[in-house]
């Protein structure tokens, strides 16, 4: 017999989430669309022990890996080859951590070998590898960019300090983990879990968000 010419189809897994927040995005509404997207593209939804592979989370998307369940084991499907593509409605429903770890997530994913498409986004495709390499480097640049605004607010500070004639020695703990602590406040990372991360007092932290507010207030009124 002649081989089947027929391609086999490609293996995609699906990202949902949704939280309290969303009003009228709900998981069936995501749900019923992408499963039409995957039809109309071409893919099988991928499947393991006969269950779908389908990642539903119910929290906010400023949450990290460990605190989404679904979204961690996105990551441990995906070191298991599971499937080739991931499919998500919208960047936002992937990840609202900030761009630096947005990025960093969808560069684990094509470390695994695995692509990525957003439903309401077809530029956000990685199907193409040449596409793939130019907007991963593309969002790298942004992501590296607001990394530099980080390192250039953390700079000016300490410039003031000096004009204003304070000593500086050794960083204080403000100067050590401002550059951290506002990646946190950015992506909505709980106070706990700051003091968790950076190996500070509770209290320390809510004093540092405090100066940090309260020195961007001041930018932003000056600009």
């Amino acid at each position: 017999m002649p081989p089947d010419p027929t391609p086999p189809k490609k293996r995609a897994a699906l990202y949902l989430r949704v939280s309290k927040r969303d009003g009228d995005q709900t998981e069936e509404n995501q749900r019923l669309q992408l499963h039409r997207f995957l039809e109309q593209e071409g893919y099988d939804l991928a499947r393991r022990d006969g269950t779908l592979r389908e990642f539903v989370d119910r929290e906010s998307g400023r949450k990290g890996r460990r605190e989404r369940s679904a979204f961690a084991d996105v990551f441990e499907a995906a070191e298991r080859r599971e499937f080739d593509t991931l499919v998500f409605w919208s960047l936002d429903r992937f990840s609202r951590e900030g761009i630096r770890k947005t990025v960093a997530y969808l560069q684990q994913l094509e470390a695994l070998g695995v692509r990525f498409r957003s439903y309401t986004e077809p530029y956000l495709s990685t199907e193409n590898e040449l596409v793939s390499h130019v907007l991963l480097g593309v969002l790298s640049y942004f992501a590296e960019y607001e990394a530099q605004k980080i390192s250039r607010r953390t700079i000016a500070g300490l410039e003031r300090a000096r004009a204003e004639g304070k000593v500086l020695g050794r960083p204080s703990t403000f100067d050590e983990h401002r550059g951290t602590l506002e990646e946190m406040l950015d992506g909505g990372v709980a106070k706990a879990e700051m003091a968790r991360r950076t190996g500070l007092a509770y209290n320390t932290v809510k004093g540092h968000l405090r100066r940090i507010e309260t020195e961007r207030a001041e930018t932003d009124g000056s600009a």
